[in-house]
């Protein structure tokens, strides 16, 4: 009898083993930690609005030189797509000019079951672009927008990055022309902005718009390059007095240049990451002073406006 309960439980003991075996094991792989990005370390991809890629390609030079260890890939598109991309799991954050609606965060929390978090970073200004021997280069707001909805009479053709999806596109139809479509026989669409610019350097009677950060730093030699076949022309200003304006950094921060725009990022991390990281470079010190160099407004930084005259 004691033979036999011995006989009956040698398998029990077995089996026992085994199943703790493969729970130990299991728990093990299931708690081993995930090798997670962090501000110091790993790589990431994001989708940036395409009209700031001088200035984001420096944001992220120097972020990845203060921090050897990461690698930020920009991927840079349209706006729309960049939302778009918003939902991929391979996209951590994007760059565009404007903020989610209530009716989008709760899309992607429904979608990705995260709320994606964002902040203003920058002012930015479209430019208005036109050929080095254009005889025009002063402009009205009345005049560029009949130009832009085909009730002008004039020879002139306007030129953006894309007919659709681009913010550029966006803000004109929504903020310049009022919902009214643009004509769609005297606005021409090129690949991006830098074709825009050699677009216009090619053609006499046409008018650019690109982003600011494309033509407007002195200190960069390759915008220094566009300004030789190219001019800012000057716009209509959104005060009171009689004047024209360029989009210098003082007429975008007093709201004096009419057509500005604001720049934001967007990101779904739930964790301390690298997106994150680079998050909050943009919205501090160094970030910012990026943005003031490259002759945006910067959105986080106060700076001080001084009234100077030159001889």
């Amino acid at each position: 009898m004691i033979r036999f309960q011995y006989i009956i439980k040698r398998p029990v003991s077995i089996v026992s083993m085994i199943m703790l075996l493969w729970v130990f094991f299991t728990g093990c792989h299931e708690n081993k930690r995930v090798d997670l990005d962090s501000p110091d370390k790993g790589t990431i991809h994001i989708s940036v609005d395409e009209s700031f890629q001088p200035v984001i390609d420096s944001e992220i030079m120097v972020y990845e030189a203060l921090h050897p260890g990461t690698k930020i890939i920009a991927d840079y598109k349209p706006e729309a797509e960049c939302f778009k991309d918003l939902i991929k799991d391979s996209t951590k954050m994007i760059i565009v000019t404007r903020g989610l609606t209530p009716q989008e965060e709760q899309y992607y929390k429904d979608s990705i079951s995260v709320s994606p978090t964002w902040a203003k970073i920058a002012y930015d200004a479209i430019a208005v672009v036109v050929n080095i021997n254009s005889p025009d280069s002063i402009f009205h707001k009345g005049e560029l927008k009949s130009i832009l909805d085909g009730s002008a009479a004039s020879n002139k053709v306007a030129v953006f990055d894309g007919l659709k999806e681009t913010s550029t596109i966006r803000y004109v139809v929504d903020s310049v022309l009022r919902g009214k479509p643009i004509d769609q026989t005297r606005v021409f669409a090129e690949k991006n902005s830098e074709a825009v610019i050699n677009y216009v350097a090619n053609h006499e009677n046409s008018i650019g718009f690109v982003g600011v950060s494309w033509i407007g730093n002195p200190e960069d030699t390759t915008q220094m390059s566009f300004l030789t076949r190219v001019r800012i022309a000057s716009v209509e200003c959104n005060c009171s007095e009689n004047a024209l304006v360029k989009p210098y950094q003082a007429n975008i921060a007093l709201g004096r240049y009419p057509w500005t725009r604001s720049l934001f990022y967007i990101i779904k991390e739930q964790y301390n990451g690298l997106a994150s990281g680079f998050a909050h470079f943009m919205q501090f010190e160094k970030g910012q002073l990026i943005f003031r160099r490259a002759y945006l407004w910067p959105a986080r930084m106060n700076f001080s406006i001084r009234s100077a005259t030159t001889n």
